[in-house]
């Protein structure tokens, strides 16, 4: 019998100890856990400085190397997370729903866990983190599988919450982490059918698209971000350059920073120019069509591909449009239904494009930068959907349920 299986036994048994667990329960260790991360910070700082130097010795970019990157900081806010987690209502048991049928059936909906989650993921150790607790809360077993580059990160995070668990007289194997990281390990993964109940992949799109083609379980598809700022003719200027500023290069290696720029031709004259002078000084590589390669001889020229690509690095597309339906038919053609925005003081505008832009979330001059499990109040998130069936946008605790009908008679029969 191979790891994976013998794996999933265990965890089929966590799940039975796990589901009996009270709120109060679970919230007592959400909050321990987040002590005992932060007291051995040392140790996990230790870990992840190898994935760091291995990283740079096998040439990662400076936006994966960030994400990768953990810190004395970051460490106190993934603790942070798992506390706001246990802050929140627990959503399990919820009846959100009920109804009586003419022949006296009482029939409502009640809200359960998916049972084991398992999760295939690149380069941010945070996910281990945030993983473990939106499932924990949610009663939910987690089998995580991450990249290469973060494996020793990610082993050292899931021991310490093992340790904790430990501690608490609970299974370990609530969460487990697959240590091979071969992509055959992954393919075995994706058909884990007896054991796992749903597959949530978390990086960039070569790794989506795998699992999506290869997994026999059901996929829930996040993460790619090829996201856009559209700059209408009635934008204010000063606003519009510092959130593409704070979009793009805050972190320009996650899913939720803006990768293009869309203009309004009328703000050409006004506004290239100090967009692209403040793009260049903080290092952004900037490819554009012929309208904005004519202003600054280091842009470079766009290709098609350019248009439908998610960077995830210091690098950014700027394109004129001649108006706000342009803007609308490029990015539903482009985008990657994950966040979008415009710039606009015309609220016909704004609500226009709220309601024909096709994407997890769509913004009202505000950045992209925000589409993310704790900055929408969710403490952390599982992940960003962008598909459209069971969830929809940052994954919080309800996206990690599902539904149990329940039935109350008094003897009818059919």
């Amino acid at each position: 019998m191979s790891i994976l299986h013998e794996i999933g036994k265990k965890g089929l048994s966590a799940k039975a100890i796990l589901h009996k667990l009270s709120t109060l329960d679970k919230n007592k260790i959400l909050n321990q856990v987040a002590i005992d991360l932060v007291n051995h910070k040392d140790y996990i700082l230790h870990n992840n400085s190898i994935d760091i130097r291995e990283g740079r010795k096998n040439g990662l970019s400076d936006a994966l190397l960030d994400r990768l990157l953990l810190t004395e900081d970051r460490i106190v806010n993934m603790a942070n997370g798992l506390k706001q987690i246990a802050q929140l209502e627990d959503p399990i048991g919820q009846v959100i729903s009920m109804s009586q049928r003419p022949n006296g059936l009482k029939i409502g909906k009640q809200r359960v866990p998916l049972g084991m989650v398992g999760i295939i993921y690149e380069s941010r150790p945070n996910v281990t983190v945030d993983a473990f607790g939106l499932c924990f809360k949610t009663n939910n077993v987690v089998l995580l599988r991450g990249g290469k580059e973060a494996i020793n990160s990610n082993v050292a995070l899931v021991n310490r919450i093992q340790d904790s668990l430990e501690a608490a007289q609970l299974p370990r194997e609530i969460i487990q982490i697959v240590e091979d990281t071969s992509r055959e390990t992954a393919l075995e993964m994706m058909r884990m059918n007896d054991y796992l109940d749903v597959l949530i992949p978390r990086g960039g799109a070569g790794l989506i698209r795998s699992v999506i083609e290869n997994s026999t379980l059901p996929v829930i598809e996040t993460g790619k971000g090829n996201c856009h700022i559209y700059v209408d003719q009635t934008a204010d200027l000063e606003m519009a350059l510092n959130i593409i500023d704070n979009a793009k290069t805050s972190r320009p290696g996650v899913c939720n920073a803006c990768e293009k720029v869309l203009i309004h031709q009328s703000m050409v004259p006004d506004f290239v120019g100090p967009l692209i002078e403040r793009l260049k000084s903080k290092s952004v590589e900037i490819r554009g069509d012929e309208h904005i390669c004519q202003f600054d001889a280091s842009i470079l020229s766009a290709s098609e591909k350019d248009w439908e690509t998610e960077y995830l690095d210091k690098i950014i597309g700027i394109k004129v449009v001649q108006d706000i339906s342009d803007a609308i038919s490029h990015i539903n053609h482009f985008g990657t239904g994950h966040s979008e925005a415009i710039m606009t003081q015309d609220h016909s505008h704004a609500m226009r494009f709220l309601d024909e832009i096709d994407a997890a979330a769509v913004y009202i001059n505000a950045s992209t930068r925000f589409t993310d499990g704790e900055e929408f109040g969710y403490g952390a998130e599982i992940g960003i959907s962008t598909q459209k069936l069971h969830a929809r946008g940052p994954m919080g605790l309800e996206a990690l349920t599902s539904i149990k009908h329940i039935i109350f008679g008094n003897g009818q029969i059919r």
